[in-house]
């Protein structure tokens, strides 16, 4: 009964956000502080290397800018980095949830919840994010991915929708960054992987800052 719930609510709030949506006016889009190719390769005792989506993909995300990465410390799991970043989510183009394209690449969930980083936001706001546990076959893997849209660090689909929609009337904006990280499990533990996991988000975040507008 409760999943029915969720489901009827997440259907009114896409059907009223995409009208009301294309009912008002465009509005501007809201061009990248910086590109993210020139987000540091090297951050901290992270060493990073350059990664790229084939054609059919960048298709399918419609990003209008974005970075896809591998870093790596000496000693440690490889972690990925991605972030895209869209101008404008008025005409279709948006971020595609993890929940909805895990699945349908045959990964299912083996745990989901929140987790918290140090320090706060610009606006003085504690910055709560995703964790997942992921497995395909035999590979697994932590994700931690949130929404960075307008100053906002979201971590639900559904409030994204509401605070585009508002901010569309009220700012005439509608631009937003998806940011995910992903941790493959190795002979450490998964408290292990998740400490290293928040220490690159808490090294990553306050750099995203001077990239993404707020």
């Amino acid at each position: 009964m409760k999943g029915w719930r969720e489901l009827v609510i997440a259907m009114v709030i896409l059907m009223t956000g995409g009208f009301l949506l294309r009912s008002i006016s465009h509005g501007e889009e809201t061009p990248i502080h910086k590109s993210l190719t020139t987000f540091p390769l090297q951050i901290d005792s992270w060493a990073g290397t350059e990664q790229a989506f084939e054609a059919d993909m960048l298709q399918a995300l419609k990003v209008d800018d974005y970075m896809l990465r591998q870093y790596q410390q000496e000693q440690g799991a490889a972690i990925g980095l991605y972030v895209g970043y869209y101008k404008s989510m008025r005409q279709g183009a948006t971020y595609h949830s993890p929940k909805n394209c895990l699945p349908g690449s045959g990964w299912y969930f083996v745990d989901t919840g929140k987790s918290h980083l140090a320090g706060v936001d610009r606006h003085g706001r504690p910055v709560e994010i995703n964790k997942f546990v992921i497995q395909k076959g035999l590979d697994k893997q932590l994700v931690l991915y949130w929404y960075q849209d307008r100053g906002r660090v979201i971590t639900s689909e559904y409030w994204a929708k509401i605070f585009m929609v508002v901010d569309a009337i009220t700012r005439n904006r509608t631009d937003g960054a998806f940011v995910r990280i992903t941790v493959p499990f190795t002979n450490q533990s998964e408290e292990e992987m998740l400490a290293q996991g928040k220490a690159f988000a808490e090294q990553i975040f306050p750099l995203l800052q001077e990239y993404l507008p707020s």
